[in-house]
């Protein structure tokens, strides 16, 4: 068999079927194998390790990512000097082939949309387990590339419809890849700048997708500080909140948004600050009643709400609203079936009745009394119905110290 002109690395090599790895794993001798052909090897009853014919007392075998990102580094350092792809049979050629055409700064912005149509199209129709996008950290470059289309000295506006689907795409792949990759955002200001140009002057679909970014952000340790240096930027902040407040298209990601942001205790001043407060007691009112799609948005704007009440400006937003705290008193009881909202509402109201008497006499002029009596009756749960008689105990305390 003729030698491709640039060889593959020995250590790139599988040892039982010689050919470039595509998912390397470990077993418990150190030596490394193709997960195929390890697991061929198993199933024919091997108890041994091929290469050192050692006897295996652990059968597990581990990912070497390691190895993994060296020949990911490797191939992306051959494919960048021209050479031909055919020599890389063992890797899916398609997979490698849509990655150069993405990086290479030769291919043209209607090419890169195709190949990112093809990444589409191939995440929905394989599986996850093993799969090429993932082994070749396409999230990262995906992401990385949406990025840098959003540098203003770029042609930005011919490159909306690129980043569309770039970011797309990225979240498609983000449930299986590493969330710490978002990261880079933190550790590169220009990256995090073009974040912050990308939510202020994209189009409305690459909002909602940066807002689901948020949210995955959120979810992770890892990605905390970043978190916070969202939550920091009034760029980011008032734009959430005029998407909320006009009830523009992808107002209802910026409530999920702006909730994780309000997760950290960090951001809820700034968050706060930017009047968050009385438009989301504003949605809560105008939103539909019976409209099953709103109820997570009413939950959410309550629960976030109530994450802010911990900041002095909130409070008051609260009652200069003109609809605040009958709003409240009305989700203690509105979303019957949801335990979430009716805790939110109560906590909210137990935070304000501590500390203003004319928030604890609007509340009662407004039903409350009613709602929670209606609330014990209910088939809420227990915690809920404990915090029902919590609140009715503070107002009575409340209204027999007022009396003496």
């Amino acid at each position: 068999m003729k030698e491709p002109e640039i060889g593959i690395p020995i250590l790139f090599r599988c040892p039982i079927s010689l050919d470039l790895f595509k998912d390397p794993v470990t077993l418990c001798t150190g030596q490394t194998y193709d997960r195929s052909s390890i697991e061929k090897w198993l199933s024919c009853g091997n108890s041994t390790c091929p290469v050192t014919m050692q006897k295996l007392h652990d059968s597990t075998i581990v990912p070497n990512t390691t190895l993994r990102h060296l020949i990911d580094r490797w191939l992306q350092i051959n494919c960048s000097h021209g050479y031909d792809l055919d020599y890389f049979q063992t890797v899916d050629d398609s997979f490698v082939v849509l990655k150069h055409n993405l990086q290479s700064k030769e291919s043209t912005l209607e090419a890169k949309v195709e190949a990112l149509e093809k990444v589409l199209a191939l995440s929905k129709d394989l599986p996850f387990e093993n799969c090429p996008l993932i082994q070749l950290d396409f999230f990262q470059m995906i992401l990385e590339l949406a990025l840098e289309n959003a540098d203003e000295s770029s042609n930005f506006e011919g490159n909306i419809m690129f980043v569309e689907k770039a970011l797309v795409c990225g979240l498609k792949l983000l449930p299986f890849s590493d969330l710490g990759t978002l990261n880079m955002l933190k550790q590169d200001e220009s990256k995090f700048t073009n974040f912050l140009i990308l939510f202020k002057k994209g189009s409305f679909m690459i909002k909602k997708s940066l807002c689901h970014y948020i949210v995955a952000i959120s979810s992770s340790l890892q990605s905390k500080e970043l978190l916070v240096m969202f939550g920091k930027s009034k760029i980011l902040v008032q734009e959430l909140v005029h998407l909320i407040e006009n009830k523009l298209d992808g107002f209802e990601e910026s409530i999920k948004a702006l909730s994780a942001l309000s997760s950290v205790e960090q951001n809820r001043e700034v968050i706060a600050k930017e009047n968050a407060v009385k438009v989301l007691i504003t949605y809560i009112v105008n939103a539909p009643k019976c409209e099953y799609r709103s109820l997570f948005g009413l939950v959410m704007a309550m629960k976030t709400i109530e994450t802010l009440l911990v900041v002095e400006s909130a409070k008051e937003d609260v009652l200069d609203h003109p609809n605040g705290v009958g709003e409240i008193v009305k989700m203690v009881f509105r979303v019957s079936s949801d335990n979430e909202a009716s805790e939110s509402a109560m906590n909210c109201l137990i935070i304000l009745c501590q500390d203003f008497m004319n928030a604890r006499e609007e509340a009662i002029c407004c039903g409350i009394l009613t709602k929670l009596l209606l609330l014990l009756q209910s088939q809420c749960s227990e915690r809920t119905k404990n915090k029902a008689r919590m609140l009715l105990k503070l107002l009575r305390s409340m209204c027999n110290g007022d009396q003496k």
